[in-house]
């Protein structure tokens, strides 16, 4: 398994704790995690695109996924960067250009999370393309598709339902063809998912959840590639303490739910725009993504035993939340990093 963590950008995880955080959404925050974090040896951090805050508030700060992004690739030296895009804010040529221009900043260390958006007003504010759930997979995929062409070949066109290009030229191409993941629990976007995604990554489950869902993505891998995914991927919430009873109490102070915290509409605005496979409950509120449930909580070895037993499940890719995640980060790689095998940070 590789381990690797998700970008703050909303400057924190926890939608029940203020600014006892310490983690501001700014570039200083940002690059000084970064910069351990590569320094210390996780292999991928995820950055996600979201224009509003959904943590904190829609009227607190956030920062800008593709800007951050080559600044992280900037000042690190081996870190993978999986930047999410939503193909209704984006031009999928442009796009492809960026991409490229990254790679060539960074070459190899560049992959992407293809998101079908769930936040409408966010869209509403910010212009972006807001259709059916079962469409924006469709168009997903159609955006995939174009930047796989882009990226292969020039000139390139393309005629779809959402995108139309005539003798569109990308250059220069990237050093390879960047690792393009994706997310959903509908029957409709797995089977979307399974087309045109290379790598899943999946809110965090249970053992039992998780094994299901591996089984079924890979099923539907196996039937139209004949091949399984390159990477399965999935966010956790880590809490690591010299003892259990320290955990607990750690996670409970984050978990006390407050209905009106401000991130707390948007939460139920995600439940309304996602087909989920389960019903979140208020206490999984509190971080997002689901981020508890693998219950990665307890000592070094509990969690690290936790882990590698996500490993066996089938998950390649842990992506870690964790607060205050500088500090988070250098305890979990002194900690648990020696009690749990890891892949090769070469990409």
């Amino acid at each position: 398994m590789n381990l690797g963590y998700w970008t703050p950008v909303y400057g924190g995880f926890l939608r029940n704790v203020g600014d006892e955080e310490g983690m501001a959404a700014t570039w200083a925050s940002i690059r000084e995690v970064s910069v351990t974090a590569d320094r210390l040896g996780f292999h991928t951090t995820l950055v996600p695109e979201l224009y509003l805050n959904d943590r904190k508030g829609i009227d607190a700060p956030s920062l800008e996924a593709w800007s951050l992004t080559a600044a992280i690739l900037a000042v690190t030296d081996r870190l993978r960067v999986m930047t999410a895009v939503r193909p209704g804010f984006h031009l999928p040529a442009v796009l492809a250009k960026t991409v490229s221009t990254l790679d060539s900043i960074a070459p190899g260390r560049v992959a992407l999370n293809v998101v079908a958006a769930w936040w409408a007003e966010e869209a509403r504010q910010f212009g972006g393309t807001f259709t059916t759930h079962d469409d924006r997979y469709v168009q997903a995929e159609e955006f995939v598709q174009v930047l796989r062409g882009l990226w292969g070949r020039s000139p390139f066109t393309f005629a779809g339902d959402h995108y139309e290009l005539e003798g569109t030229i990308v250059e220069p191409k990237p050093s390879a063809q960047p690792v393009v993941f994706a997310g959903g629990e509908s029957e409709a976007g797995k089977e979307s998912i399974a087309r045109f995604a290379d790598a899943y990554v999946m809110h965090g489950g249970t053992l039992d959840e998780v094994r299901a869902n591996v089984a079924d993505i890979t099923e539907r891998s196996l039937r139209i590639h004949d091949r399984p995914l390159r990477e399965i991927g999935m966010p956790a919430y880590v809490i690591v303490r010299d003892t259990e009873a320290e955990a607990q109490r750690e996670l409970e102070r984050i978990t006390t739910v407050d209905p009106t915290s401000p991130g707390y509409a948007s939460f139920e605005e995600f439940q309304r725009n996602s087909k989920l496979s389960l019903e979140l409950t208020k206490r999984e509120y509190s971080v997002g993504t689901r981020g508890l449930r693998p219950n990665l909580v307890g000592t070094p070895e509990q969690v690290a035993e936790r882990i590698r037993a996500y490993g066996d499940a089938g998950i390649s890719l842990l992506l870690i939340q964790s607060s205050p995640l500088k500090e988070e980060l250098e305890r979990i790689a002194e900690q648990v990093f020696p009690l749990v095998p890891q892949g090769e940070l070469v990409h």
